[in-house]
């Protein structure tokens, strides 16, 4: 009489692969976020100042979630494209127990300015523009799932 088994384990195999998606919308929040603007030193002769967001992601309702990819889309805040706009990518951030270490991302695109205009100054400028960024997050292969907006804060932020 032939066993089934193999013909079972052919069968069940593919689906012990197949976990069902997490809804990370629903399974994550942002935390403890700090945002302002970060001096990048001086760059070509002149101050520079960037963009920056840290962060934690929480996880709510006991997701189970081990990492997520995290992509940070800094955007002027009137919504008009800008020299200033930058993604940036974190491939791997892991989970211990229910939150994320604190995540620091900063745009390579900032404002410059010759000596003797401080970096203080720079924010005071009538030509500069505020920003924000968009907090995209995906596990393994799905879709990018948008955690929210955070309003980069117009003063200087020293980590």
């Amino acid at each position: 009489m032939p066993r089934p088994w193999p013909a079972l384990l052919l069968v069940l195999l593919p689906l012990a692969s197949c976990a069902q998606p997490v809804d990370l919308k629903a399974s994550l929040e942002m935390a403890d976020v700090v945002s302002g603007w970060f001096d990048a030193g001086i760059v070509s002769g002149r101050n520079k100042i960037v963009p920056s967001v840290s962060l934690r992601l929480r996880k709510k309702g006991g997701a189970e979630i081990e990492r997520v990819s995290l992509n940070a889309l800094f955007r002027a805040a009137d919504g008009k494209e800008s020299e200033l706009d930058n993604d940036v990518y974190v491939q791997r951030v892991e989970f211990e127990a229910d939150a994320t270490r604190s995540i620091t991302l900063r745009a390579e695109n900032g404002y410059t300015a010759e000596p003797p205009q401080s970096r203080a100054d720079m924010l005071k400028n009538s030509h500069f523009r505020d920003m924000r960024v968009q907090i995209l997050v995906k596990q393994g292969a799905s879709q990018w799932t948008d955690l929210g907006w955070i309003e980069v804060k117009r003063h200087l932020v020293t980590q």
